[in-house]
């Protein structure tokens, strides 16, 4: 059974992607959707959405041990946030 907390965690972030970032109309994704290598999202999105993962997740996440391919799905990224990220004080 999915975790209640990471599932919010994806529609949190799920919602600021589609919104904030690709901001086209009729245009869903899911946790899944590939985002940067389909070209929905580009690398210079990626700041904005990695700085929104932190907030999300409650968590500092050193931008660099993150890579374009860690970010290329909403589960990739929360997986990549629990992998590298480390709790905020």
């Amino acid at each position: 059974m999915e975790d209640p907390k990471t599932n919010e965690q994806a529609q949190q972030m799920i919602g600021y992607i589609v919104h904030e970032v690709i901001r086209r109309p009729g245009v869903e994704i899911n946790e899944e959707t590939p985002l940067v290598s389909s070209g929905l999202i580009d690398s210079l999105a990626l700041v904005n959405i990695l700085l929104k993962l932190e907030d999300v997740t409650h968590m500092r996440i050193p931008a660099g041990k993150v890579q374009p391919k860690h970010m290329d799905t909403v589960a990739l990224m929360l997986a990549t946030a629990q992998r590298v990220g480390k709790a905020r004080k």
